[in-house]
């Protein structure tokens, strides 16, 4: 605990839904959902129009078209997302060195790290800076908190909700923390929430009158002693800047169960692809190669084989996969299936190779001058070298979905935050993006499924020709040669409707189209704030 409240934890307020409003006009002040359209889509975020309806993250689709039928339900835009957090995140670097992003949203900033902020009052007019430039580079806004430790910034940050800003006093932490639920604490999910309720336990002041001991023994030693800590206010963790990826994974759940074999192979190939593109992306390779299979009654197993050191082949990865398939009875129906490496490192067993043969050659001294009687080597005529390994594999690199911190798991997943689904646009597949989805169980409830995909781009990417029987995704960037830039509002029987509009205008007019109009084509998104590709006034 510091004693100066110089952690400030930025949560950025419904976040893709306030993407969306601010990018089409016309939804400003109005419901909006953002997350998978198909049947067994969920909510990644409702704005707060649509809150006052009961709608909420991780809820499922249908129940959210139930409680908000008038909204406005919208595929994810995760490039775009992507985007306006990296020019989120770009301020808060400015701030500090020290910046801990937690997903594209949210992050925690060590002030005094940057030299800004040493006691109460510098740490408030650091935060309401950081609100107005972001505000003024996105127009968007965000909620800030601010404490002696991360948790209690975290605490504050949400109590400041929506667009505000809250510091928590040092000698303060206890009196504001008793009559909250326990489930504000992290590590306090559903199941220790339901465990503590029949303990006689609901909030955090009762919590820390229990005692170590106490929860120690209801929940185990490091468990107990953590809450405990928490409860009184203590913690120690520092802002790190840099977390180190865990694992890489790819999932993908089905909106109809997959029940032939041949299909299911060919779906494990290629999230196999997949997962190797984005282990590469990420500048890793992997020994433990993990397939996971959710069945039709949502019993989910998993698979896992180590290999005798790291790789990236996605050859090797690929056999991997299909070896644990053959284990897995899936004669039921197949609802997701996953594909991931753990135990990374930045080498490769090839490269392992490569540095023992150096080693040899330096330990045997320079070759002799001269001729080689036997030969040329055939390697050296190919200018271009050898072939690297995995060449034969086809290696998508995470094009249906944003590379990087979008295409890594690591540990996200943390309590379960950042529920990214997507709709299965113009297919039978529900995608997902980075931090993980969630698909709706057998009764109405949310199971994550940790997925990721499709970047709700219609049947062809920016730039391309109309084609025939393309699909467009509720909500997906698209240009018209005559009228300009615009939204899908809808499509069916053989027509799709867009809005013309653009950040920054009033809101625009709509039109029909035929879906294989030559002159409609998916677009790039325009830019929040600041010029852009003006859409026509239609």
């Amino acid at each position: 605990m510091r004693a100066a409240p110089t952690i400030l934890h930025l949560d950025m307020d419904a976040f893709y839904a306030s993407v969306e409003q601010a990018s089409k006009p016309s939804l400003r002040g109005k419901a909006v959902i953002v997350g998978g359209l198909g049947p067994r889509g969920v909510v990644a975020t409702a704005s707060y129009e649509a809150r006052r309806f009961g709608v909420h993250s991780a809820m499922p689709m249908a129940q959210a078209r139930r409680l908000c039928p008038n909204g406005a339900y919208l595929i994810p835009r995760f490039r775009l997302y992507q985007a306006v957090s990296e020019i989120v995140m770009g301020l808060l670097r400015e701030l500090s060195p020290l910046v801990e992003p937690l997903s594209l949203d949210e992050a925690f900033v060590d002030l005094e790290a940057g030299g800004i902020a040493f006691d109460s009052a510098a740490a408030r007019a650091a935060g309401e800076r950081l609100r107005a430039d972001i505000r003024a580079a996105t127009g968007l806004s965000g909620s800030v908190g601010l404490a002696g430790s991360k948790m209690l910034a975290k605490v504050a940050s949400e109590e400041a909700k929506p667009a505000g800003l809250l510091l928590i006093e040092p000698g303060t932490e206890r009196e504001l923390l008793a009559p909250m639920s326990v489930r504000t604490l992290p590590g306090v999910g559903p199941v220790t929430g339901q465990h503590l309720r029949r303990a006689g336990i609901t909030t955090v002041g009762e919590l820390a009158e229990a005692g170590e001991d106490e929860l120690v023994r209801m929940l185990g030693r490091s468990h107990g002693v953590g809450l405990h800590r928490m409860a009184l206010g203590l913690d120690d963790r520092p802002v790190v800047a840099e977390r180190d990826t865990k694992s890489v994974s790819v999932e993908d759940t089905f909106d109809v169960d997959l029940h032939d074999r041949v299909r299911i192979r060919f779906e494990v190939q290629r999230l196999a692809d997949r997962c190797v593109g984005r282990l590469r992306d990420s500048g890793h390779s992997g020994r433990t190669i993990v397939l996971k299979v959710r069945r039709y009654d949502f019993s989910t197993l998993t698979r896992s084989e180590t290999l005798r050191g790291p790789t990236d082949d996605v050859a090797v990865v690929r056999e991997a996969a299909a070896r644990l398939l053959e284990s897995v009875d899936t004669t039921g129906g197949v609802r997701l299936l996953g594909v991931g490496v753990s135990g990374l490192a930045d080498y490769t067993q090839e490269d392992l190779f490569a540095f023992a043969l150096a080693a040899e050659g330096e330990e045997a001294g320079p070759a002799p001058a001269g001729p080689d009687p036997t030969g040329p080597d055939p390697a050296d005529s190919d200018p271009a070298g050898p072939e690297p390994a995995g060449a034969d594999g086809v290696v998508e690199g995470g094009s249906d979905g944003p590379a990087g911190a979008l295409g890594v798991l690591g540990a996200v997943g943390a309590a379960g935050a950042g529920l990214d689904p997507v709709g299965g646009v113009g297919g039978a597949r529900v995608s997902a993006g980075a931090d993980g989805a969630v698909e709706a169980g057998p009764d109405g409830s949310a199971a994550a499924a940790g997925v990721h995909g499709a970047d709700g781009v219609p049947g062809s990417a920016p730039g391309e020709g109309a084609g025939v029987g393309r699909r467009w995704g509720a909500g997906s960037d698209v240009r018209h040669a005559v009228y300009g830039a615009g939204w899908v509002q809808g499509s069916g029987v053989g027509r799709v409707t867009v809005r013309f509009e653009r950040p920054g205008s009033g809101p625009g007019r709509v039109r029909t189209f035929r879906v294989d109009d030559p002159e409609l084509v998916p677009s790039d998104p325009l830019p929040l704030v600041g010029d852009g590709p003006a859409a026509g006034a239609g």
